[in-house]
């Protein structure tokens, strides 16, 4: 007896994966980057792109975006702009000793994003960071006599948290955060406990050497 199959549903209407959504997730993200879309249009359809169940869906929010630069899918993008990490699925960490551009942008998507400044050496006066929280959020360390700005992002659902302290040296960098904190929020604040006990072990075992 011959086994009858039924007919595949057209592309369009067939299930997208895991991979199908971050794949969507990253082009819209470097759209944004190149100005093609403003910062509500990310969010909005980055929030239609991760809840999306099949390829027409995905298809619609990128079908006015055909042609964009950089279609590989690292998650650290080097242009002439800013330094753009994205956290994807299994997230970004910037820490240790790094050389720190002037300007950088991070998207938290699903895993994430942590950038930690307190052992680098920044000769900047003022360091802009654009920050998009999306669903995993954007936290953001940085040295005790170091400041921060966070009126320019949009507080969206996960809200910005400022936990740094108002003192500032004229000498030490001004961290000026923009952008949108989606689900997850951002925050940006001075080492914990824990982790000023890992830096100075760091420092000791730099020292002995």
């Amino acid at each position: 007896m011959t086994a009858v199959f039924p007919q595949a549903a057209p592309w369009s209407e067939q299930r997208a994966s895991h991979a199908d959504r971050e794949s969507a997730v990253g082009h819209l993200q470097r759209a944004a980057v190149e100005g093609r879309l403003d910062f509500d249009e990310l969010d909005e359809r980055l929030e239609q792109a991760l809840n999306a169940r099949t390829h027409g869906e995905l298809a619609a929010l990128l079908a006015d975006l055909q042609g964009l630069e950089g279609q590989g899918h690292g998650q650290e993008v080097v242009r002439d702009g800013p330094l753009v990490l994205k956290g994807g699925m299994h997230g970004v960490v910037r820490r240790g000793r790094w050389k720190v551009p002037p300007r950088l942008t991070a998207y938290g998507g699903m895993g994430g994003v942590v950038l930690d400044f307190t052992q680098v050496e920044c000769p900047l006066r003022s360091l802009d960071i654009e920050v998009h929280g999306q669903m995993a959020g954007v936290t953001i360390v940085i040295p005790d006599n170091w400041s921060a700005e966070t009126d320019g992002v949009e507080s969206g659902l996960g809200g910005v948290k400022d936990r740094t302290t108002p003192d500032h040296s004229p000498d030490t960098p001004l961290v000026r955060l923009s952008g949108t904190a989606g689900l997850a929020g951002v925050v940006i604040r001075h080492p914990k406990a824990r982790e000023r006990r890992r830096l100075e072990r760091e420092l000791k075992a730099i020292g002995s050497r």
